[in-house]
């Protein structure tokens, strides 16, 4: 069983700590709303989608540094295939005291927890970020 989504933000974490300006992975739709997500939060500075010499799509990533630190400091999975973690918008775990990232994916699609809170809209908790 592969885990695409722990893939995906493995790529990412290893990126920012290694301090590369960009980085690759596979495309799905999954990933890509996690990456627009990050980029509406200000944790990433692009999103774009790319064609790899096979003609597979692929997400490049602009990772964001400010004074050569990363932006992400930390960027976890929560819910995994083994032991999923699903939330009513009451019980949503805050992330630093409100200072992290929360993301759901719900009925109403991928929500950042602040906006699963506003909307009462419970859900699985796919990763949190700091």
């Amino acid at each position: 069983m592969a885990d695409t989504i722990s893939d995906f933000i493995t790529i990412i974490r290893n990126a920012s700590r290694v301090r590369n300006e960009f980085c690759t992975a596979r495309y799905s739709k999954v990933h890509w709303s996690i990456a627009q997500i990050l980029k509406g939060e200000g944790y990433i500075r692009a999103v774009t989608e790319n064609k790899d010499e096979n003609g597979f799509k692929n997400i490049v990533i602009e990772l964001k540094y400010v004074d050569d630190v990363p932006v992400i400091t930390g960027i976890k999975r929560w819910s995994k295939p083994g032991c999923r973690a699903y939330f009513g918008y009451s019980e949503i775990p805050r992330v630093l005291n409100g200072l992290g990232l929360g993301i759901l994916t719900t009925s109403s699609g991928f929500l950042r927890d602040r906006e699963a809170r506003q909307r009462k809209i419970g859900g699985e908790l796919i990763c949190t970020v700091w």
